[in-house]
């Protein structure tokens, strides 16, 4: 059987026009966005190593076989073949993009069936730890990081990328996403509206819609609205993707969007620069900063109301945004006293 069945098509009983061919490209366009573009790479890598892992044992990929699927998920938590196990999440990633991949091919992966659903509830009985969470990007940490940036256009760039990711508490996706206009690039994840009294960011995030306002700083030298006008300005960009590549020699900017790769890249190499955590070995350091580093400084350094900082990030709940915060008081609210005792 096909394993790249199309997931849009029109039904074998209707007769195509030009009409309904057209209908199912954009149907197709819009199906293709129902993921972000590092998801869909993600479950195709999964699905390509799935369809290996059968095809060594002797059985096909499809149609979906929870006896299969269960075996699968043992192989990844305990292999045989010397490779590492892999985290419970990491597994519970792999099996998401198993049924994506099903659902794209016209079939049901029932995640509750017991060959599933038990194999997983052992492994994450057994295997199962607290996640390792990446370090907190803190306020002084922000502010070496950007002093080890030149002034030419790639600084300016990076300067405005860092300062707006840690004030706006953005993922990296969100950063890159940016345009200068609403309705300027189809792959737009969102744009800014500069005011006199700071930015608003209008994102298409996971959770859908949401606005981020992000104040003026105290000096130019660690605003963050100051740093991408200056950007902006230099790089001349007044349509279009707002974080763009520039030239090799860094005096133009050019029309390509970044990759959220470089956010990534950004963030670990100004770590080093700065000499942060400079009492660990160089690859120590490099494994606990990230691009959620902005968001956990973010959540950690701004005294004000919880609720706010929930708000900020984009958390559907109170639990999530306190996962994010690395200095919080947990005991400042003390029901214990409160009930009396």
């Amino acid at each position: 059987m096909s394993e790249t069945r199309d997931p849009i098509t029109l039904p074998s009983h209707v007769t195509g026009s030009g009409t309904l061919d057209r209908l199912v490209e954009t149907a197709r366009d819009y199906a293709q966005q129902a993921a972000s573009e590092n998801t869909l790479k993600a479950y195709a890598k999964d699905w390509a190593h799935f369809a290996r892992w059968c095809r060594l044992k002797g059985a096909e990929p499809l149609p979906p076989s929870s006896e299969m699927i269960g075996l699968y998920l043992a192989d990844l938590a305990a292999p045989g073949n010397g490779s590492p196990a892999l985290s419970v999440s990491t597994i519970e990633r792999r099996l998401s993009g198993l049924g994506w991949n099903y659902t794209q091919r016209g079939f049901t992966l029932d995640r509750k069936n017991r060959h599933i659903a038990t194999v997983l509830a052992g492994i994450k009985r057994k295997h199962a730890r607290p996640p390792v969470q990446k370090e907190a990007i803190l306020r002084d940490d922000i502010l070496a990081m950007v002093a080890t940036l030149p002034y030419d256009l790639r600084g300016l760039r990076d300067r405005a990328i860092l300062l707006i990711g840690y004030a706006g508490g953005l993922r990296r996706s969100e950063i890159v996403s940016l345009d200068a206009h609403k309705d300027d690039t189809p792959d737009s994840g969102g744009w800014i509206e500069i005011f006199d009294d700071g930015a608003l960011l209008t994102l298409n995030a996971k959770t859908g819609w949401r606005e981020v306002e992000i104040g003026r700083g105290s000096s130019d030298q660690t605003c963050p609205v100051h740093a991408l006008e200056q950007w902006l300005h230099f790089a001349k960009i007044d349509f279009g993707p707002v974080f763009v590549r520039t030239s090799r020699d860094g005096k133009r900017a050019l029309e390509a969007r970044l990759n959220d790769k470089h956010v990534a890249r950004l963030i670990k190499q100004t770590v080093l620069d700065a000499g942060i955590r400079a009492d660990l070995p160089e690859k120590d350091r490099l494994k606990l900063f990230s691009g959620h580093s902005l968001r956990a400084g973010l959540a950690s350094s701004a005294e004000i109301d919880e609720r706010y900082v929930q708000k900020h990030l984009g958390h559907a709940s109170a639990e999530m945004t306190r996962r994010y915060q690395r200095r919080r008081d947990r005991f400042r609210v003390n029901l214990t006293k409160a009930a009396g005792l």
